[in-house]
């Protein structure tokens, strides 16, 4: 008999804890407001020059990855610029 009361007392308590949550979740008198989303970043956003494209190509037939790569690429399009102003 005395288990029937403890389960009885012990439904009792929770549902008084979780109907005491969805009460004080639904407390809100006025909606926040909508914060308008950021424009998703794409890769097409910003159009890579010729000398950025070639740099990563090689860089991809190296293998490079990680701060290798950035470095050989900002190597490589640095010299790939300085090239093209000296032709102009």
């Amino acid at each position: 008999m005395t288990t029937i009361t403890s389960r009885a007392v012990a439904a009792a308590f929770a549902s008084l804890i979780f109907a005491s949550a969805a009460f004080a979740q639904s407390t809100t008198t006025t909606p926040a407001p909508a914060a308008t989303p950021a424009p998703a970043k794409t890769a097409s956003t910003k159009q890579r020059s010729p000398e950025s494209i070639e740099c990563s190509k090689q860089a991809d037939e190296k293998g490079l990855k990680g701060k290798e790569r950035k470095k050989f690429r900002r190597e490589c399009i640095k010299e790939a610029k300085g090239a093209a102003a000296k032709k102009q």
